[in-house]
């Protein structure tokens, strides 16, 4: 069996921010940009994988379309390990971390998905077998308000659609606590600050004010993100558990974070850090240093479907997936992926990802390549 193509579709989906006027959000987004990658072979089996992602697409999408889809090409899928090594060593002069990592992990994520459907079977049961979980619950990883109404109308909305916890994107500690307002005091609250204090001390401020808020984690509270010393030492002095590596490019950044002492919760992202393949090797050693794995998930495509069956393949009922609470206007996947009102997502039983980007989606919003 050989790969025979690799084509690139880019979906611009308008999004709704949960502040008025499309005010706020992270990254000032206007729509809701996956890069979607299929790779067909020979055989008539084709699979879907996912490059990160946001503003971030077209670059990606030239680093698959001219160096890395083309190495693909007479590649047996079915040798996932021996191909997704030879592309980083490949390429490893261009960087070990950007859009050739994330071109990288939308091949794998893709090659993972023909596996799933030569076998038979969905990804989180060729994985873990019976052991998989049937459905896995879901958080709401709210975006960026500055603002303490919009905060705690955003929460509660979360609280009410069945979201038994928060994220919240907030640096400021009157958001904090506008959001504890908002929902029950059993309902956990984590922090995602971007990176933001240059100083160790000003994150430590900050954690040590919010601390006896129900937060359950602060998240990558310092810059760089890379500055592991300076991490520990917030976790260490700030009564706040730590979580972090959204940013990291490869398996091996989590063995020197965890070794740097550094993290509570670790957080790879599948369509940066390597693919399906990375995030196992991830998984091991989190396990290793006795940390949790809670991956990063910003995103709709095939990689929240991957990051879904790896959850439930890892069976931990108490690790959820990172769902972004901004109601795109035509989700790839239509409304399978909905949280029920518990709060849970079941599973596709397909074989691979289970799931096919909807034709509707593709038609209005892709950009194809």
């Amino acid at each position: 069996m050989k790969i025979t193509r690799v084509t690139t579709t880019i979906v611009r989906s308008p999004f709704r921010y949960g502040a008025p006027g499309g005010a706020g959000g992270n990254l000032h987004l206007r729509t809701l940009d996956t890069l979607l990658v299929c790779v067909e072979t020979d055989a008539g089996v084709h699979g879907w994988g996912e490059g990160f992602g946001f503003t971030l697409v077209d670059t990606t999408r030239t680093a698959i379309e001219t160096l890395i889809g083309p190495a693909c090409l007479g590649r047996d899928p079915r040798d996932i390990a021996g191909l997704t090594k030879e592309l980083r060593r490949r390429m490893h002069n261009f960087g070990r971390n950007g859009p050739i990592t994330f071109g990288i992990s939308a091949i794998d994520i893709a090659l993972w998905d023909i596996a799933g459907k030569l076998a038979g079977e969905p990804l989180h049961r060729l994985l873990a077998g019976e052991a998989a979980l049937p459905r896995v619950a879901a958080y709401a990883s709210l975006l960026r308000y500055g603002d303490a109404a919009l905060v705690e109308r955003n929460a509660a909305e979360a609280y009410r659609r069945g979201y038994r916890e928060v994220k919240l994107h907030e640096a400021e500690v009157p958001m904090v606590r506008a959001a504890r307002a908002a929902l029950p005091a059993d309902v956990p609250i984590t922090i995602d600050v971007n990176c933001r204090w240059d100083d160790p001390s000003d994150a430590i401020a900050f954690a040590r004010a919010v601390d006896g808020l129900g937060v359950r984690w602060l998240e990558e509270p310092v810059w760089p993100p890379e500055d592991y010393a300076a991490i520990a030492r917030v976790r260490a002095e700030g009564g706040l558990a730590i979580a972090a590596g959204e940013n990291a490019g490869h398996p091996e950044d989590f063995a020197r974070m965890l070794e740097a002492g550094a993290a509570d919760y670790v957080q790879p992202s599948v369509t940066k850090v390597g693919g399906v393949s990375a995030m196992r090797a991830v998984a091991e050693i989190a396990a290793r240093h006795g940390a949790t794995l809670v991956p990063h998930s910003p995103y709709y495509g095939p990689g929240y479907l991957a990051t879904l069956h790896l959850i439930a393949a890892w069976g931990r009922p108490d690790v959820r997936l990172e769902s972004y609470f901004l109601d795109a206007e035509l989700p790839i996947y239509g409304t399978a992926l909905d949280p029920a009102a518990d709060g849970t997502i079941a599973l596709p039983e397909a074989p691979g990802l289970g799931l096919e980007p909807d034709p509707a989606v593709l038609a209005r919003f892709a950009e194809a390549g």
